[in-house]
């Protein structure tokens, strides 16, 4: 369950990379490297990690293919020996659940015995079904574990969930965070909206999703008038692929904006131009131009760039970089070194990579 500790970092924002999977050319886990990218996010700064998610690749989930409970022992465990050699934090730890209601609830077991915090509880596998059947999924899932709720984008989900769906499901009292990812401003505030109706603003950690709205949702104060008055509604911090790379920057980003917000300064120009090119950033990593086809394979060729991974690989074959998307991605870098964090990790792999 969420320590007080635990919640305090939460609700106070932290960075949060969606953890991807390195994997080897025979389609392997390749623990080195999956070793290796936890350590990096630590110590880039990361107050926390997201595993089984979609970055991590929905297939682990499948008990063919086995890889769910290592990929999440794996991350977990190294964690832990990183905050006890003293050069880290403890990190939130969020593992990704999805399936019917009895594999999410097998997977919040799991997930509980390892030591993870929250759940970040995917309804993809309910897509269809009417609100109450989501409501009652939510209901059972988090009476294993504490919920983070999930709106993923429906390019990949296939779903809209309406704000009749998130008013009744702030109600259950032990989700504790949102994750808010439809890349729809519309939608983003259904979400805002029910929370800040539901009093429970000070119950439930917000964090972006959106990938291709980053540092504008961190830096709006957002504030809904209500029955019992305006309500004003930080995004705390943020959970997302993007930041599955370039994780120093990432850090350097919201730190500062976090400075912005406790003085009550206005936000500068010159960080809502860096959330242009963030936004340039992440069109070329995730692929937008086909419909996001590409998003996990950008993500991981930067990665093998930087030599955080060794392998562009895929445990979907439809999950493969679309064509000249390199060469997007190279355009960026040449064009942007500023939102990249290369010397960074160029000066630390040796130690990542530390038996």
């Amino acid at each position: 369950m969420i320590g007080p500790g635990i919640f305090e970092k939460l609700r106070e924002g932290c960075v949060i990379p969606a953890h991807p999977l390195a994997l080897t050319p025979r389609n392997k886990l390749d623990e080195r490297h999956q070793r290796a990218l936890t350590r990096y996010y630590l110590a880039a700064g990361a107050g926390g990690l997201a595993v089984g998610v979609h970055t991590t690749q929905f297939a682990i989930h499948n008990p063919k293919v086995g890889l769910y409970k290592p990929v999440l022992e794996l991350a977990i465990r190294t964690a832990e020996r990183s905050a006890a050699s003293g050069e880290v934090e403890p990190p939130i730890m969020i593992a990704g659940l999805m399936g019917d209601t009895a594999q999410a609830v097998r997977e919040a077991r799991l997930a509980v015995d390892l030591g993870y915090h929250l759940g970040l509880l995917s309804l993809t596998a309910l897509r269809g079904r009417p609100i109450g059947d989501l409501i009652e999924h939510t209901r059972q899932v988090a009476e294993v574990i504490p919920i983070m709720g999930f709106y993923l984008q429906s390019a990949i989900s296939g779903m809209t969930l309406p704000k009749e769906f998130w008013s009744r499901l702030v109600e259950i009292p032990n989700v504790r965070a949102i994750k808010i990812a439809p890349f729809n401003r519309y939608q983003t505030l259904d979400v805002l909206e029910a929370v800040a109706q539901s009093g429970r603003q000070e119950d439930i950690a917000l964090y972006t999703g959106n990938d291709d709205s980053i540092l504008i949702d961190l830096a709006t104060r957002y504030v809904f008038r209500t029955e019992q008055g305006d309500v004003p509604l930080p995004i705390a911090g943020g959970l997302l692929g993007q930041w599955a790379c370039w994780t120093k920057r990432a850090v350097e980003h919201l730190d500062r904006i976090k400075e912005i917000r406790r003085t009550q300064g206005p936000v500068p120009m010159e960080i809502l131009a860096l959330a242009s090119q963030v936004t340039l950033a992440n069109k070329a990593i995730f692929d937008a131009d086909n419909a996001f086809a590409g998003c996990i394979a950008g993500i991981s060729y930067v990665l093998k760039h930087q030599g955080l991974m060794k392998h562009v690989g895929s445990l979907d074959p439809a999950d493969r970089l679309s064509p000249r998307q390199t060469e997007q991605i190279d355009e960026i870098v040449r064009r942007y070194p500023h939102l990249t964090d290369d010397e960074f990790v160029k000066a630390n792999l040796d130690t990542w990579f530390a038996p």
